[in-house]
């Protein structure tokens, strides 16, 4: 029952980081040619911000409970694009003082490659 459990759950993770919107976006920021849109990213948590808020206005007015479940997902998914705008800020810093310390390295290497060629 576990192994199944295991399974299923899986197979839906990987449809969802597939398939679903946020996840593709997401996905793409947290490359190295992406990172500098983590900051402008954090605008697409306005519109979820705004669904939530029309949802939970529609449910006071007698609107379906499902609209529930909305909401939660809208919310979540407007916290996951506010998160993403420091943590790309902090990968790219990252990245670039990586690719710095590459660069000297090489420069550095080929220095003394120049040296002992003479």
């Amino acid at each position: 029952m576990i192994r199944l459990i295991l399974t299923v759950s899986s197979f839906i993770y990987a449809v969802l980081q597939r398939y679903a919107p946020t996840n593709i976006v997401l996905g793409r920021i947290r490359r190295r040619r992406g990172l500098k849109w983590g900051v402008p990213a954090m605008l697409l948590a306005a519109p979820y911000i705004v669904l939530a808020y029309w949802c939970s206005s529609a449910i006071g007015d007698g609107a379906p409970g499902w609209l529930n479940l909305v909401i939660l997902l809208c919310l979540w998914n407007a916290l996951r694009f506010v998160a993403i705008g420091p943590i790309s800020v902090a990968l790219l810093i990252r990245v670039r003082h990586n690719e710095a310390v590459a660069l000297r390295e090489q420069a550095r290497h080929e220095r003394h490659e120049e040296l002992v060629s003479t």
